[in-house]
Order: C-alpha cells, then structure tokens, then sequence
C-alpha cells in the first residue's frame, strides 16, 4: 500500500472489528456505570448503620468515594466482559450454530454466507448478553464481599472514616486490578 493511503473498511469489516474490540455501547456503558454506582453506594450504609458514621457529616467523603468507586467497578466490568465474551462465543457457537440450521433448514433462498453471517449475529448476541450480565454478577459479589472482609475484620480498629475510604479503595481497587488479568 502507497504511503499516505488508508484501505477504508467495508460496513461489515467494521462491525466484526467492534465485536472484537475492548469498547463497549453505550448501552452497555449507561448499564455499567448504573450498577457501578449502585453497588459502590451500598457501603454508605454499611458505615452509616454499622460503623455509626453520620452520612450528613462524612457526604463529600462518601460522594467522592463513592464516583471513583464508581468508575474503577466499571473499568473492572468491562475488562471482565471482554475475556468472558470470547469464551462465552465459543462455549454457545455449536447450539446457536444448530439452532439457526434448524430454523431456517427449509429456506432455500438464503445462501450460505447469508446463514453465516446470521450465526455469527446470533453468537455475538448471546455472548454479549451473556457476558455483561455474568461480568456485574460476578464483580459485585467479589465487591461487597471485599468490603465486608476488609472492612469488618482487617480494619475494624481504624476510624470508621478511614476505614470506609480504605475498604472501599482497596476493595474497587483489587476487583479493577483483577479484572485485567486474561483468565
């Protein structure tokens, strides 16, 4: 290719591409980010009724905790979603792949790349699916189960607000760590 060309890609090339990269939707993103900040608020009232700490007097420190909880839960949501979604992909393609041959078995008119094309769609749903759904289960449990052990028992003699910044931090924290791994 001559310097200064780029091959522009077909709509479908683009759309496999975007199956494969590490973007999410917007979709997707507004569902991270609700659940994200959903789950990192549920220590406020752990701290406000356990720890005894006054949710008016500590809400800058709950508010700002709490975002950038926020935001490192959905990190570890979609880097979670990513590596689950190949292995779902590959776990669901012989089923989906059965299930779209039987449904459309007595079409003739629809070609081989078309039935193809339809199997890949279907597989790239499911895993999709699939994957964010397992991907916020599996990351809040790990959560709030952090948060419960960190802060309940290895630091339960801190001040409840240094405990509830390092739970938390340490808790977000681990699960984003976590979630960059490949396995």
């Amino acid at each position: 290719m001559a310097p200064g060309k780029q091959k522009v890609l077909s709509k479908e090339e683009e759309l496999l591409l975007q199956d494969f990269s590490r973007s999410v939707s917007k979709k997707s993103s507004a569902l991270f980010y609700g659940n994200a900040f959903i789950v990192s608020a549920i220590p406020i009232w752990l701290f406000w009724r356990i720890h005894l700490m006054d949710p008016m007097k500590s809400a800058l420190l709950f508010a700002a905790i709490t975002l950038a909880s926020s935001w490192l839960v959905a990190f570890a949501y979609r880097n979670t979603k990513f590596v689950l979604k190949h292995k779902v992909a590959l776990k669901r393609e012989e089923a989906i792949t059965r299930e779209i041959n039987k449904k459309f078995a007595d079409d003739k008119k629809m070609s081989k790349k078309e039935k193809d094309d339809r199997i890949l769609w279907k597989k790239n749903e499911v895993a999709d699916y699939e994957a964010t759904t397992f991907s916020i289960f599996y990351n809040n449990a790990l959560f709030l189960a952090l948060i419960i052990v960190i802060s309940c028992y290895i630091l339960k003699s801190f001040s409840p607000s240094m405990n509830y910044t390092l739970s938390v931090g340490l808790a977000s924290g681990l699960i984003a760590l976590l979630s960059t791994g490949s396995q």
